[in-house]
């Protein structure tokens, strides 16, 4: 018996709780691509700090739509009623939507922890990496649950 099964919950709510799971699985390696072309970005190639953030979200945006559409919500795929361009089109929206809060959770963690990380790490330039880094992280864990509920209830929605 799997850790899933075990749950006092409906065989709906497991589905759910395992679509989640896949839906953070594949925002794990949106993450790792968001991070990695942030940093090229922001610290390799001069890039400003937001826009070296948006072109990471958006390249990771492509790759999870790609991963969410094949594997998460594949098996909403036959009860479809829309056009995957369509279901492309609400995902991009969701993810500026997304992009937005991500931009202002970001600036905002930025703000706060700057200082702290600066009096923790001697270097400063290490601690703007730090920084950098952990506030695109937190602004990802933040934007995790609208995207999945965004999508989940619009972009990949069963029909009745």
């Amino acid at each position: 018996m799997s850790a899933l099964q075990s749950l006092p919950i409906s065989d709906v709510n497991r589905r759910e709780v395992k679509r989640f799971v896949k839906f953070a699985i594949v925002g794990v390696a949106g993450m790792a691509t968001h991070l990695t072309l942030a940093n090229v970005f922001n610290f390799g190639l001069h890039f400003p700090d937001a826009l070296a953030n948006a072109i990471g979200f958006m390249t990771a945006v492509i790759q999870n739509y790609l991963l969410n559409y094949s594997w998460t919500f594949r098996d909403t795929q036959s009860s479809r009623t829309k056009s995957r361009w369509v279901q492309a089109g609400q995902f991009g929206l969701v993810s500026l939507i997304g992009l937005a809060i991500n931009a202002l959770v970001r600036e905002i963690v930025s703000f706060l922890f700057h200082p702290i990380w600066l009096s923790v790490i001697p270097d400063p330039v290490i601690a703007e990496i730090v920084n950098y880094n952990f506030s695109i992280i937190a602004a990802i864990g933040v934007v995790l649950f609208w995207n999945f509920g965004a999508n989940r209830l619009w972009t990949f929605r069963n029909r009745a």
